[in-house]
């Protein structure tokens, strides 16, 4: 076995919490620590007893190779162009943020400053693939539904909408492009921006959300037409149970991706 990769976390709740526990015994990984907000330190220490807690990445005891943003949009604006330009790649769930055209072209600046990569991972999404490679040869219409119980639209533009505790059939909130989607819902979106960014761009990407009482799982539904033919993927993920708006397959996505970045055939 070679060297083990220096992995690091930014955020530690209910994915960071999972993508911990599943590398913690990875052979191929050391995982570092956790990259928290000041004042964060001490309880994010204990979600692994053992390894760092730290609000910068001087702070680290041993420095990351890479570094896993768990932490939503917020995190990634916050730590995402420092961690690039210091060299270190970064994998990220966090793909709506990219919506933010600033925000876009500083990560990829400090990408291209410190010589390192930003990986998307997949979220709670697939057919990313296959996505791409219709683009290759022509895409002429793709559109991603998001629907999700009511409770997991809570605390987002849906409850200015809908009435989500009182909700008796499916309805749509939201319908627009990609980019609306990421900017408006920036916690329930990703996936939106995801499928975007491996087709036609988060202008081109047409997307409706929907708030349906009659489903328990988060569903994600991909429709694309093309030169190639007609392609059709849906998902039924389910959510943490005790944090509804985020997906376990986002988390499984993420520790994916890592096992990935460090795997010698992938």
């Amino acid at each position: 076995m070679g060297k083990k990769l220096n992995v690091a976390i930014i955020g530690f709740g209910a994915i960071g919490a999972y993508v911990a526990e599943n590398l913690v015994d990875d052979e191929a990984i050391n995982l570092v620590g956790f990259l928290c907000r000041e004042g964060r330190e001490e309880i994010a220490a204990q979600i692994v007893p053992g390894i760092d807690a730290a609000s910068t990445l001087s702070d680290f005891s041993i420095a990351p190779d890479l570094i896993a943003d768990c932490g939503g949009h917020a995190a990634l604006r916050v730590h995402g162009p420092a961690i690039l330009r210091q060299g270190i790649d970064l994998a990220t769930i966090s793909i709506g943020a990219l919506a933010d055209a600033d925000l876009a072209v500083e990560l990829e600046n400090a990408a291209l400053a410190g010589n390192a990569r930003l990986l998307l991972a997949s979220g709670s999404v697939g057919a990313l693939d296959i996505i791409s490679a219709i683009m290759i040869g022509g895409l002429d219409e793709i559109v991603y539904r998001g629907r999700k119980p009511p409770a997991g639209w809570k605390g987002s533009p849906a409850e200015q909408v809908l009435d989500l505790d009182n909700l008796s059939e499916a309805a749509i909130h939201f319908a627009g492009s990609a980019r609306e989607a990421a900017l408006q819902y920036p916690k329930n979106a990703n996936v939106a921006a995801a499928v975007a960014l491996a087709g036609p761009g988060l202008d081109a990407t047409r997307v409706e959300l929907i708030a349906d009482p009659a489903v328990t799982r988060n569903i994600h539904e991909i429709e694309a037409m093309g030169a190639f033919g007609k392609m059709q993927f849906r998902v039924e993920a389910n959510p943490f149970p005790d944090n509804p708006k985020s997906s376990m397959l986002a988390a499984m996505s993420m520790v994916s991706t890592i096992r990935k970045y460090c795997a010698l055939v992938a």
